[in-house]
């Protein structure tokens, strides 16, 4: 059985990656749930807040405090709160499985340092969809070239902080590490104004931020005459939770080191 602790177990993607073990065939058991010092769910019975039925397991404020209760922790919450979980993981030997978008370049070779020492599986999205869009980006890029302009949009709900969504970025990454381009030069962050003609060299990105909206993505390869749509769209955070389940399983008993979505997926 892998025992798995969740971080930010009472926020909507911790209720929901509660749900989503709960629904695994796996031998897989939510067995430590943390939430802040000041939420009002401190103390509560972690199925009760996810599911509505008890599961025996109360949240903790502290992590440290069931460091012996759990093999991997499942994070999705703030880059600042997983790299406080990220250090105390790495001293007592525990497996990772990040969600975690809006990481610095720092922060993420700290990650990276960290799975020198304990496995890590770390990506912008879990979701099995949207991994495989990232092989089909790749394939689209490799026979597309240069010959097209490439944008990506993504839109997601009022409450997300980070923009473009780490999936975009993600995808944006693909794109240009396929046609031997860096990103961070290539890259054009919505528009505005009277420019020069476009760069087809470029990759642009638009963002939305509306409403309830889980998380849509189309990549679009717009040539002379036709375009090339690839899109994932989610309608429910179940489709993030299954993933990182999968990928906790996956990652039980693993060596040391840096793992994605794709190693998990066996693309």
């Amino acid at each position: 059985m892998v025992k798995v602790a969740i971080a930010g177990a009472a926020g909507r993607m911790g209720r929901t990656l509660v749900e989503a073990i709960a629904r695994s065939e796996a031998e897989i058991s939510v067995t430590v749930a943390t939430v802040l010092p000041d939420d009002p769910a401190l103390g509560v019975d972690i199925g009760l807040l996810a599911m509505g039925s008890a599961t025996g397991v109360a949240t903790v404020a502290e992590l440290k405090s069931v460091i012996d209760d759990f093999d991997v922790l499942i994070d999705f919450t703030s880059p600042e709160a997983t790299l406080a979980h990220l250090a105390i993981c790495r001293a007592h030997n525990k497996a990772m499985v990040i969600g975690t978008t809006g990481l610095s370049e720092t922060q993420q070779q700290t990650i990276a340092e960290a799975a020198e020492f304990i496995p890590i599986v770390i990506a912008p999205n879990m979701s099995v969809g949207v991994n495989l869009c990232f092989k089909l980006l790749e394939q689209a890029a490799k026979i597309l070239g240069d010959e097209v302009d490439i944008e990506i949009s993504e839109a997601h709900h009022r409450y997300k902080k980070d923009a473009p969504s780490g999936t975009a970025l993600k995808m944006g990454a693909v794109i240009a590490e396929t046609l031997g381009r860096n990103l961070d030069d290539c890259a054009v962050y919505g528009r505005q104004g009277v420019s020069e003609e476009r760069d087809r060299k470029t990759i642009g990105f638009t963002t939305i931020r509306a409403g309830d909206i889980v998380g849509d993505h189309t990549v679009t390869f717009a040539g002379l005459g036709e375009r090339i749509e690839i899109t994932h769209k989610a309608s429910s955070r179940m489709t993030f939770a299954s993933g990182a389940v999968r990928a906790a399983n996956w990652l039980a008993g693993k060596s040391n080191g840096l793992y994605s979505m794709q190693d998990v997926l066996g693309l």
